[in-house]
């Protein structure tokens, strides 16, 4: 053999040598990297299946939120139509009266009969339109009596109504602030109700003693809410009665959500300020508009008495009257419909 012959044979053993070297090497690594992997794909799939009922508890939490909500909606419905003013007491009742039924009655009665009797003793001849005389005995004095009794007294009690809602709008997020900080120094919502009911001026006083009686009587949280929204059917009184419901049956942090309800109440104020204050000229120019005819009207009656006194003596003076108050009624609520905004 030939060293020529000898060199190759020693690189081909060294080749061979060194590659079962590393054949044993690279195998028991494998087989720890399938092991190290086997055990990864382990804990993977641990990781997933808790993930999954994680996700699945979350799916659960979600399905029952939106049920819960869907069926807040489904009452929100049923108690909008049930708070609506059909009958007399209703409406006694969301304008703060306390005064029985028969009582409104008998007043709207003897207001009626006041009506009447005042164009009764005033002697008007009626109205002569084309050439139909409407005298006073049989018509004026009964359009009288109906006006007073059935008209009057429902225009009053809505104005009442109006203004004591304003009131309840204007302290109600001081009401709730109260309810948050009693809530985050540990006092039970029943407690903090009963702060609001003995600290706070009426009207709001009044109603949060009404809630907090229904509560203590047992009640019931949530028809007592509702007999509340019943008696204040305001949005901002749903909302809060929606907050209550909802940590109640779902949990939560009661303080944050009352208190992110303030806020929301306080900034639906200052919008509805801010549109009044928008629209205060174009209120004020209504107003010029509307009381201008009867005042010039009044400043010519007192000039030339009989010149403006034709209008209500004769026939055409009555036509002139008929289509100049229906043109005054048109524009009034037309004007009214374009400065009035709804929030």
């Amino acid at each position: 053999m030939t060293n020529e012959m000898m060199i190759y044979a020693v690189a081909g053993l060294a080749f061979v040598a060194l590659a079962g070297i590393g054949l044993a090497f690279t195998g028991g690594e494998s087989d720890a990297a399938r092991k190290r992997a086997r055990a990864i794909g382990a804990g993977t799939t641990a990781v997933k299946a808790r993930g999954g009922k994680v996700h699945d508890e979350n799916s659960k939490r979600r399905a029952k939120t939106q049920e819960m909500l869907d069926n807040l909606r489904k009452q929100d419905k049923e108690r909008r139509k049930s708070i609506t003013p059909r009958d007399i007491g209703s409406k006694l009742m969301q304008a703060g009266l306390d005064i029985p039924v028969s009582a409104f009655w008998i007043g709207s009665l003897v207001l009626g009969t006041l009506c009447a009797v005042l164009i009764y003793m005033s002697g008007a001849d009626g109205l002569v339109i084309a050439g139909m005389r409407l005298k006073s005995q049989p018509v004026m004095v009964t359009g009288a009596f109906l006006a007073g009794t059935l008209g009057l007294p429902r225009v009053i009690l809505g104005s009442l109504t109006k203004r004591r809602h304003k009131k309840m709008i204007n302290q109600f997020a001081d009401a709730l602030d109260i309810i948050v900080r009693g809530v985050k120094t540990g006092l039970p919502l029943n407690e903090c109700i009963r702060i609001i009911a003995k600290e706070c001026p009426d009207p709001l006083r009044s109603e949060f003693i009404s809630l907090a009686d229904n509560l203590a009587m047992g009640a019931g949280l949530e028809r007592s809410l509702n007999q509340f929204y019943k008696r204040v059917p305001l949005q901002e009184i749903n909302f809060f009665c929606i907050v209550l419901l909802i940590q109640a049956k779902a949990g939560g942090n009661l303080s944050e959500a009352l208190g992110n309800l303030s806020t929301v109440i306080r900034s639906r104020k200052m919008m509805r300020e801010k549109v009044n204050a928008l629209s205060s000229e174009a209120k004020a120019s209504a107003s010029i508009i509307g009381a201008l005819p009867f005042a010039v009207g009044l400043m010519v009656f007192l000039t030339t008495p009989d010149y403006i006194m034709q209008l209500f003596l004769t026939e055409t003076g009555h036509v002139i009257l008929t289509v100049a108050a229906t043109m005054m009624t048109v524009g009034v609520l037309t004007m009214k419909k374009m400065i009035n905004f709804d929030m």
